[in-house]
């Protein structure tokens, strides 16, 4: 087995991954960086980010506004020092992607242009029309490509992250070409991987964003934070689920029902279509669940109307938008409504992390949607995620680098390997169970989209917990039906489901465990908001039996919990 070694190695190439490589490598030109990915770099998930990346930048604005507003979003979970760094910061990642090449949206006096989203008070969300994210990945991209210090290993799958005394001292990879497993030896270690909403049937997902180093991190003795708390998109496209960005109602579009009604009005009067996320994906379910939905061939959804903001505008702004909604729905949103229903869109959840992006294990750090540095709490603010994405990698690369430069190699110790080998090649590969991934795979995602959606019920999740237990018993009996080692997608779907029933069983756990409504968690059997006993966040800590669960308390520096009111 060949070991490749360098000083920091990133696992996953989006954007937090690629920012955390550009810091690093620019820390030092003597530190070594690698970056592994499973796809290509801009085939990342990041490239589906459409609306913006939030930052003060007009007149009016403010540090302390941003921070009010994340803070109120996340339903006074998020830690309000980390909030406040978080916002200071963001406005000089807007500016190094702009002097890096990032085609900005602008305004007529060639200003960064800035459009309003949902539960900010200010219209702070920098955009490159409805492509933000494609945009910002290939600037980064761009840039991390110029440095001789940067090793890019593309479809590489890694398996599992490797510590020692509580110190990181490598990963396995599998490098997809040949099949065969490599140890990375490192000083630091990066991981990027972003989130897990494939748990769910419905979603805006990329199917390759299975949040594996989340798994990774909570298997090596890692706690994984706020887990129960996942973000429903109010507006996935029906039926693909593709993401409508939050950028549409932002540049005015209406939500409406079978009746025609603007039915925001009942539940966000001030602030209608652009409430925090999970204010409007609960208007929308409990719209459809009064039978005020309109019908089609997929079920019941509601209504995105951008008819009056004209084409013009349209193919100005939103593009693709218009582009996805032709091709995936065969409606064009200049004549008629596009039909829309929450989708699973994020995890506010994810490794355990402080500001600097330091976790439990020295040596590794996290950044991106895969960590939990409570920034978002238990409801993120749209275009706060790709903000994170720049801070964080930003802050991650530089620490990891910083950690490199004063800190030897750790031994990977050899059984440790080899165990890793027999479990993916003898355990699941050599596998000759009767079970197959794809019956196993669906099974989990129906279980969490009947029990485990926006409204969650106490025995329902218990039944959930228990289902989804079954199902990873039910997974030591699979079998890979593919046995060749060339680009095995029947083995990286294998290792994928393996990961995600982890997170899934993480994410029930926490959810039960929980007994009030916060964010996006929300339980009709504990309908209320409970500060005395849950303003706190939950640690998931990997056991043979299932995680175990502890708490720990909300940062609060300046702004007490309040009512939260649109």
């Amino acid at each position: 087995m060949e070991k490749l070694t360098h000083d920091v190695v990133i696992v996953g190439s989006g954007l937090a991954g690629l920012r955390a490589a550009v810091a690093a490598a620019k820390f030092g030109s003597e530190i070594d960086v690698a970056v592994i990915s499973k796809v290509y770099p801009v085939r990342s998930h990041s490239v589906c980010a459409q609306g913006g990346t939030a930052a003060v930048l007009g007149d009016g604005d403010s540090f302390d506004l941003h921070a009010w507003d994340t803070v109120k979003g996340s339903d006074f979970l998020a830690d309000q020092d980390v909030v406040e760094f978080f916002v200071e910061q963001a406005p000089k990642e807007i500016i190094i992607q702009d002097h890096w090449g990032c085609p900005w949206s602008r305004t007529d006096d060639g200003k960064i242009n800035q459009r309003p989203f949902g539960g900010h008070s200010f219209p702070r969300a920098c955009f490159a029309a409805d492509m933000t994210g494609f945009h910002e990945m290939h600037t980064l991209y761009g840039k991390a490509t110029s440095f001789d210090n940067i090793t890019f290993f593309d479809e590489w799958f890694v398996t599992s992250l490797i510590a020692e005394d509580n110190v990181a001292a490598g990963l396995t990879a599998i490098d997809l070409k040949t099949g065969e497993m490599h140890v990375f030896h490192s000083k630091a270690i990066i991981m990027a991987t972003g989130g897990y909403a494939r748990i769910y049937e419905f979603t805006t997902f990329s199917h390759t964003a299975t949040g594996d180093g989340m798994t990774m991190a909570y298997r090596a003795g890692v706690p994984l934070k706020d887990m129960e708390f996942i973000q429903f998109h109010p507006t996935g496209l029906v039926p693909s689920g593709i993401l409508i960005t939050g950028g549409a109602r932002g540049e005015g579009g209406y939500l409406v029902n079978a009746r025609g009604e603007r039915f925001m009005k009942r539940y966000a009067p001030e602030k209608m279509e652009l409430a925090p996320r999970d204010i409007v994906a609960r208007a929308e379910t409990t719209e459809i669940q009064e039978g005020r939905g309109l019908e089609g061939p997929y079920g019941s959804y509601i209504a995105l109307d951008l008819r009056h903001l004209g084409e013009e505008k349209i193919n100005e702004r939103l593009p693709l938008i218009r582009d996805v909604a032709v091709k995936l729905s065969g409606v064009d949103p200049v004549k008629e409504p596009i039909p829309i229903r929450p989708a699973a869109h994020y995890s506010m959840g994810g490794i355990h992390a402080n500001m600097r992006t330091e976790t439990a294990v020295s040596g590794f750090y996290a950044a991106g949607e895969c960590s939990c540095l409570n920034v978002h709490g238990a409801n993120r603010l749209g275009t706060n995620s790709t903000t994170g994405c720049l801070v964080f990698g930003a802050v991650a690369g530089e620490e990891a680098a910083k950690y490199a430069t004063s800190n030897g190699f750790r031994e990977v110790p050899r059984e440790k390997v080899l165990a890793e080998e027999r479990r993916i090649f003898d355990g699941i590969l050599g596998g000759e169970g009767d079970e197959r991934v794809p019956v196993i795979r669906d099974e989990m995602r129906r279980v969490m989209s009947e029990k485990v959606w926006i409204y969650r019920k106490g025995d329902e999740l218990e039944s959930a917990l228990k289902e989804l237990r079954k199902l990873k018993e039910r997974f030591q009996n699979v079998r890979v039906e593919d046995k060749s080692m060339t680009f095995n997608t029947g083995l990286v779907a294998a290792l994928q489901l393996d990961f995600t029933l982890d997170l899934a069983e993480t994410t029930i756990a926490g959810a039960l465990a929980r007994t009030e409504s916060r964010g996006a968690h929300s339980r009709p059997d504990y309908p209320k908001r409970d500060d005395e006993n849950w303003l706190r966040h939950t640690l998931a800590y990997h056991t043979r039996e299932g995680p175990k669960l502890e708490y720990i308390p909300v940062t609060i520096t300046k702004w007490p919990p309040t009512k939260r009111a649109y």
